[in-house]
This record gives structure tokens, sequence and C-alpha cells, in this order.
């Protein structure tokens, strides 16, 4: 908005100022007109977001396994603990 109304000139120094490149500013103006930020079809849309859908499906799922697998491996180190401090109770008198 703020650079709508600047000449090649201007808009040159405003990019300079704000470290842009006009090229940038043009196409950002350029997407503001069309009301898009590009030129995507509805089936790219379409397809994009069934893509999306599929991730995070598939992340959801590793989500889930991986919690599963976390607690199998909590359970199993419980385990080792208790039956190492099980051993050091009941061990054999003829060790000693």
């Amino acid at each position: 908005m703020e650079t709508y109304s600047l000449n090649e000139g201007e808009l040159n120094a405003y990019c300079r100022e704000k470290g842009l490149y006009p090229e940038t500013v043009k196409k950002w103006q350029q997407n503001a007109i069309n009301g898009t930020e590009g030129t995507q079809s509805i089936n790219e849309t379409t397809e994009i977001k069934s893509k999306l859908k599929k991730e995070k499906e598939t992340s959801k799922k590793l989500k889930s396994e991986l919690n599963r697998k976390e607690k199998a491996l909590a359970e199993a180190a419980a385990l080792l603990v208790l039956r190492k401090k099980a051993d050091a109770i009941w061990e054999d008198p003829e060790d000693e």
C-alpha cells in the first residue's frame, strides 16, 4: 500500500531504505491486485489440501506409535530396575 503511488525512482529509494528488492515489491503489488498470493488453480489448491490431510494423518499415526513405544520402553526399564532390586534383596547366600 505504501509503494503503490510511488514512481520508479521513489520506489528504488524506498527499497534501499527498507532493504527490499523492487521486483519483490512489484510482485507483492501484483498479488494484492489479483487478490491471491499466487496463480494456483483450484485443482492445485485441492491437491495441496489433500496432501496436507494425508501428512496430518501420517503425523498422527507416527505420534501414536511413538507414544506406544515410549510406554513400552518405560515399562521395560521399570521391570529391569525391579529385577535388579529383587536380585539384590534375594541374592544367593552361597555368593557371600
